[in-house]
């Protein structure tokens, strides 16, 4: 995994967009832009080529442009904040419509330049550009002798 630091900063991603972050984080600081697997809260984001055996847009899939604003990809639990992919125009595409053995992709998108996530709790994340699969985190847990798995609630 690759992580460089793209001019963005969150002041201006959150003024790009109108999207508001919290007042506990750092509006000044770069973004960081990573070209491998990440996560942001209760999403995971996976490079395509690591889960493209398990994880395909299918064939008919809608694609749509995602507009300079932003396009809400899952909001936290019980209506909570909102995680947005925000690129510039042109540069990145968002299906929903995906086939995923194990039901936790949320869609895929393709950018041919940097594109962010943002979340008014945990900032921005950058990805470089390339395909990847935004899906929900699972976390294991102990309930007596047994381990259950559960999606992260953000």
């Amino acid at each position: 995994m690759t992580v460089t630091l793209a001019s963005a900063t969150l002041a201006s991603l959150s003024h790009r967009t109108g999207l508001a972050v919290l007042d506990h984080l750092e509006r000044s600081a770069r973004i960081p832009v990573v070209d491998g697997l990440h996560a942001q809260g209760d999403l995971i984001v996976v490079p395509l080529p690591l889960i493209a055996s398990s994880v395909q847009a299918r064939p008919r899939a809608r694609w749509t442009d995602v507009p300079p604003e932003g396009v809400e990809l899952l909001r936290g639990a019980a209506g909570g904040n909102p995680h947005t992919l925000v690129a510039d125009p042109g540069t990145c595409r968002w299906t929903a419509d995906v086939a995923d053995a194990e039901g936790l992709a949320l869609g895929i998108f393709e950018a041919s330049s940097v594109v962010y996530l943002l979340h008014p709790e945990h900032g921005g994340t950058g990805c470089a550009p390339g395909a990847y699969v935004v899906r929900r985190q699972r976390e294991q847990w102990s309930r007596g002798s047994d381990l259950v798995a559960r999606l992260v609630a953000d």
